[in-house]
């Protein structure tokens, strides 16, 4: 899609609203989980525990189809250390933890299902956005970045998109023209962050002119190489991975008890040597990219 193109079409409208809907069945994807990507921009907490941004999300990049990718991973640990990789079923493939969870959970025992819990697959999503307002990190307003977030920030786009009320209108968040700025404001609440009070401003167009904005849409990351093959370990190599976490016959994992640990996000606490993380498909659990680095091979 060329750019006039793309201001003609309000930026694929009707083709995302049919893609909600098939993001909301959950049999669909995952992704990698990189211990560290300087294109990413991450939320910060302020003093007082709040955390607060203004992002734009932008639409698709040029040459691919949506703004956004969905991606499966399991994150949790054993004897053996850390099991941090991307799920096969993000290419619509076997994956071992999946058929072990499933094995698990078909025995009935609730301890059986408890350990199949603690391992299920956590959903995440990446966009492009443009940083309108980052009060912990000015120097990243007015740069295009890539954004990972979970169902919770996904179910706001939804809204805008699928208002619930008639008086209420659809909105493209990701057009240039008629899209709307997010709000991002996080609460701490029970200990976890929280993002219930995130919106979404009033209609707005992302900047002055048509050139300004096709600088804009210049800058944007490609999103389809985080679904590339290459972005995923073979069927294998996870059984091998999955039997050497599970078993201990790995190293254990590096101690870091006394390591300045990342903050927990939406319903996932910091995650210490001895706990065994919930790796939720509705949960944000971006403290656990730290660990990421501890359970490369």
């Amino acid at each position: 899609m060329d750019f006039e193109s793309l201001k003609s079409s309000s930026s694929g409208f009707d083709k995302l609203t049919k893609a909600l809907e098939q993001n909301l069945n959950p049999e669909d994807q995952a992704n990698k989980n990189k211990y560290q990507d300087d294109r990413l921009w991450k939320p910060e907490l302020d003093k007082t525990g709040n955390g607060y941004a203004v992002l734009r999300f932008l639409p698709a990049s040029e040459g691919e189809d949506m703004p956004w990718v969905r991606v499966w991973s399991h994150a949790f640990q054993g004897p053996g250390g850390w099991y941090i990789e991307n799920s096969l079923t993000t290419l619509g493939q076997k994956d071992p933890v999946s058929e072990e969870n499933t094995r698990l959970w078909n025995t009935g025992l609730d301890s059986d299902k408890e350990i199949a819990r603690k391992r299920k697959r956590k959903l995440s999503y990446y966009s492009n956005v443009l940083v309108v307002s980052d009060p912990k990190h000015p120097e990243n307003e007015g740069k295009v970045m890539l954004f990972k977030f979970g169902k919770k920030i996904f179910d706001k786009i939804t809204e805008c998109m699928q208002p619930a009320f008639e008086d209420e209108v659809a909105i493209n968040p990701f057009d240039f023209w008629r899209g709307a700025n997010f709000k991002l404001k996080i609460r701490k609440v029970d200990g976890f962050w929280n993002y219930d009070k995130s919106e979404f401003d009033s209609v707005s167009q992302v900047a002055e002119s048509d050139n300004d904005i096709k600088a804009i849409w210049s800058k944007q990351h490609k999103l389809q190489p985080f679904l590339a093959p290459d972005a995923f370990k073979s069927y294998d190599e996870l059984t091998e991975k999955l039997n050497r976490v599970i078993s201990g016959s790995a190293k254990t994992a590096e101690t870091v008890e006394n390591t300045d640990l990342p903050q927990a996000t939406e319903s996932a606490p910091v995650p210490t040597q001895s706990a065994t993380p919930m790796a939720s498909d509705t949960n944000e659990d971006d403290s656990l990219d730290y660990f990421s680095k501890l359970a490369q091979e």
